[in-house]
C-alpha cells in the first residue's frame, strides 16, 4: 500500500511533531483540528519548531519552505476522505477518542487505515467503536516525535496482519524504527519510563538530592540525553499523571501509584514546559 497523503487528527504538540515528521518524508499532510482557533494555535506552534530547527541549522530556508508547503490544515473533516492514512492525536481520553473515531468512520472510505496514537488505552477497545476493526492499529510517537527514532506498532485483539505490515512500512518511510507489541497496558516505551519518573519525583520529594541533582546524575551515569525530570516537564506532568493513574487501575501494582508531589503540581498548574515552570523553570 503506497501512502501519499495522511491526516492528522488533532494539532497539539505530538499532533504537529507527526505532520512535520510526515512531510519531511515527502508526504502531504493534513491537520484536522476542532474549530479554526485551534487550528491556528496548531500553526503556530508548527511555524515556531520550523524556525526552532532553522536555527539549530538542521532546516535550511528553501527546506522549511518545501515542508512548509506540503502541511496544510484547518477545522473541515472532509479533506480527511482523501487521505490514505488517517492517525488520531487527540487527548489521551478514551471518550473523546473514540467519538472522533466514529466521526472519522462515517466519512472515511474503507480503504483507509485509522491509527490511534495513545500511549496507555486499548486499541481493541477503540477498533470497536468502527467498522474496521481489521484495519485498525496503534503507532505510538515518541516525543519529540521529529527527534525520537522508534516507533511502537500496537497490534488490537482483530488488527490484520496486511494492516500490520502497512504500518510498519509506512514508520520506515518516515524514517522510524517500528517495534510490533501486543496491547498491553503501556506497552514497552510508557510502561518502562513512568516507574523511572515516578521514582525521581520520590527521590526529590523525600529531600535525598535536589531536581538538577538527581537530571544531572541520571544523564552523566547513564547517558541519557535529558534526565527523568526533564523529560516529564516536556511530555507534560498533567499526561505523566493520567498515565501513570491509568497503569495503576488496569494493573494495580504499587510502583504506577503517582507520587504526592506529582498531584500537587498538577493540582498547582506546575506543569512543565507548557506552563513555564515545572521541575525547572521555562522561558
Amino acid at each position: 500500500m503506497e501512502i501519499q497523503k495522511v491526516a492528522v487528527i488533532g494539532g497539539g504538540t505530538t499532533g504537529v511533531g507527526i505532520a512535520r515528521t510526515v512531510a519531511g518524508a515527502g508526504m502531504e499532510v493534513y491537520i484536522c483540528e476542532k474549530d479554526e482557533l485551534s487550528w491556528q494555535g496548531a500553526e503556530q506552534s508548527l511555524e515556531q519548531e520550523l524556525d526552532q530547527e532553522m536555527t539549530r541549522w538542521a532546516l535550511t530556508s528553501t527546506e522549511r519552505e518545501v515542508l512548509r508547503r506540503r502541511i496544510k490544515g484547518g477545522s473541515s473533516i472532509a479533506p480527511v476522505a482523501d487521505a490514505d492514512l488517517v492517525i488520531e492525536s487527540v487527548s489521551e481520553d478514551f471518550e473523546v477518542k473514540r467519538a472522533v473515531f466514529q466521526q472519522l468512520d462515517a466519512v472515511c472510505d474503507a480503504r483507509i487505515i485509522f491509527v490511534t496514537n495513545t500511549s496507555t488505552l486499548s486499541v481493541s477497545e477503540l477498533a470497536a467503536a468502527t467498522r474496521r476493526p481489521a484495519r485498525f492499529v496503534g503507532l505510538h510517537f515518541v516525543t519529540p516525535v521529529p527527534r525520537t527514532k522508534v516507533v511502537e506498532v500496537v497490534r488490537g485483539l482483530l488488527t490484520s496482519d496486511e494492516t500490520v505490515a502497512a504500518a510498519k512500512e509506512f514508520a520506515k518511510q518516515i524514517r522510524k524504527t517500528p517495534i510490533e507489541v501486543y496491547e498491553y497496558p503501556g506497552y514497552v516505551t510508557t510502561r518502562l519510563i513512568v516507574p523511572l519518573i515516578n521514582e525521581a519525583i520520590f527521590v526529590v520529594m523525600e529531600g535525598v538530592a535536589s531536581a538538577e541533582d538527581v537530571d544531572t546524575a541520571m544523564r552523566l551515569g547513564y547517558n541519557l540525553e535529558k534526565g527523568p525530570l526533564a523529560l516529564a516537564d516536556h511530555m507534560g506532568l498533567d499526561v505523566v499523571m493520567s498515565w501513570m493513574e491509568h497503569l495503576f487501575h488496569e494493573l494495580g501494582d504499587l510502583k504506577y501509584r503517582p507520587c504526592p508531589l506529582l498531584r500537587k503540581m498538577v493540582r498547582a498548574g506546575r506543569l512543565g514546559v507548557k506552563s513555564g515552570e515545572g521541575f525547572f523553570h521555562y522561558e
